[in-house]
């Protein structure tokens, strides 16, 4: 464990919430972390692969919480970028501030499933 390092978790929206006790975990435990959160409302990968072997989609799509207001729940900070300019700024904030930071990002992903 490096409690000097910056430590940023990247996950999916969709992972996260199958794992959001970690923000818990890292307050309990007093260690500053960034959970930069890729928000698609999609399970993406199980997307991905229902196009590739079926060629269609099914019962993917859900509705997020307010991920900011639920990191701020559990005494973390939260923070939602709203353009491609506010990410950079946004993870330098939640360096400073030296605690849980989820960062709830927004993401398109139509341009990635043409490369595939």
């Amino acid at each position: 464990m490096h409690r000097s390092r910056n430590v940023v978790a990247v996950t999916g929206d969709a992972g996260f919430l199958m794992n959001f006790q970690e923000i818990e975990t890292a307050l309990r435990l007093e260690l500053a972390r960034v959970f930069l959160v890729w928000n698609d409302s999609e399970y993406g990968i199980i997307k991905w692969h229902q196009l590739r072997h079926f060629g269609r989609e099914s019962n993917i799509r859900f509705n997020n919480p307010d991920l900011a207001a639920y990191a701020e729940s559990f005494g973390a900070r939260g923070y939602r970028v709203e353009s491609t300019e506010q990410l950079l700024p946004s993870l330098q904030r939640a360096f400073e501030d030296n605690t849980a930071v989820l960062i709830d990002c927004p993401v398109d992903y139509r341009e990635n499933m043409k490369l595939t």
